[in-house]
């Protein structure tokens, strides 16, 4: 389980497709620091698994079919930057909020606009997804822990960005049209299991 606060913005130093799926090699001297063979680890929202690493310099994760039809990952190149964080220990400070790394589906950024000294980004969400959202909730984009600023019927989101979240995330990377993986709440997607299974 994460919390949604990313810890490193990391580097893809190295990409090797194969048949199987696509091998990722990421450097990131803070979080690959003390990292353990078979460990969970978020890459932009996706929690995948350390194959290996080189203590304090990178590791590497590897991609499945499913995992790259279900995020942008594998369109990755040599030198994009990911939002990475470790998954939080059982003794740790809950910062955020409950982050499965299960990313639901791909949102696009529809707008950003600068507002003094913050930042607010806007978002087109496939249809569908607007129900598990709600305005001033919880939501995860590109594996950073959000608050709902604004929720429009046609699933346009708005959440408000601060400076430190701006320069510490691929958030200052983006502009309109760039894709980013969306995992909303998923207190909200039990709730929903719970009531169909009642109406049943």
């Amino acid at each position: 389980m994460f919390t949604g606060i990313v810890e490193e913005t990391g580097e893809i130093i190295a990409r090797d497709r194969s048949d199987d799926g696509l091998r990722l090699r990421i450097g990131a001297d803070g979080v690959a620091t003390g990292l353990e063979h078979g460990q969970s680890i978020s890459v932009s929202g996706a929690c995948l698994t350390v194959e290996r690493d080189e203590d304090g310099e990178w590791f590497e994760v590897f991609l499945a079919t499913e995992t790259l039809e279900r995020t942008y990952l594998g369109e990755l190149e040599v030198g994009d930057a990911v939002n990475v964080e470790r998954a939080m220990p059982a003794d740790g400070r809950f910062d955020g909020h409950v982050v499965q790394g299960h990313v639901d589906t791909v949102a696009t950024i529809s707008d950003v606009e600068s507002v003094d000294e913050d930042w607010f980004f806007e978002f087109s969400l496939p249809a569908g997804y607007e129900r598990y959202v709600v305005e001033k909730g919880s939501i995860t984009l590109d594996g950073i822990s959000l608050t709902v600023a604004d929720l429009e019927d046609d699933g346009r989101v708005t959440v408000a960005i601060i400076p430190t979240t701006y320069d510490l995330t691929t958030l200052s990377e983006k502009s309109v049209g760039d894709p980013v993986h969306l995992e909303v709440d998923v207190l909200a997607k039990y709730v929903e299991r719970l009531l169909e299974t009642r109406v049943e």
